[in-house]
């Protein structure tokens, strides 16, 4: 478990940048070079590789090299891995609005209530 949470730290703290949300957006759709990644970005080709290598440190990026050309890949799993536990928390939290809720409808009927006339 800690071991995960630590994945799940330097994954947070990779996607805690606009870059590195663009890239792995756009890796979503499919493998792409280097250089179509560095395309639209407004950055040198040496800053995309620096944004990638964070990517792949933290196991969301992997890339291969064939010839001249460097293909990078999304890891799903590690993905999954956040969208996993960002779906533990929305639901831990619609389970504490719900049982607030039924506790504001249990000890506020009416809304006249505690007021005094």
């Amino acid at each position: 478990m800690l071991n995960q949470a630590g994945s799940l730290n330097r994954v947070f703290q990779a996607l805690a940048d606009t870059t590195r949300r663009e890239i792995v957006a756009r890796l979503i759709r499919g493998p792409a070079s280097v250089s179509e990644l560095a395309r639209p970005l407004a950055m040198s080709l040496p800053a995309v590789m620096q944004h990638l290598q964070v990517l792949e440190a933290c196991g969301l990026v992997r890339s291969e090299k064939a010839g001249r050309v460097r293909t990078c890949h999304i890891e799903p799993g590690v993905l999954r891995m956040a969208e996993d536990w960002i779906t533990a928390q929305r639901t831990a939290w619609e389970h504490r609005l719900d049982r607030l809720g039924d506790y504001l409808t249990e000890h506020c009927d009416s809304p006249d209530q505690g007021s005094t006339q």
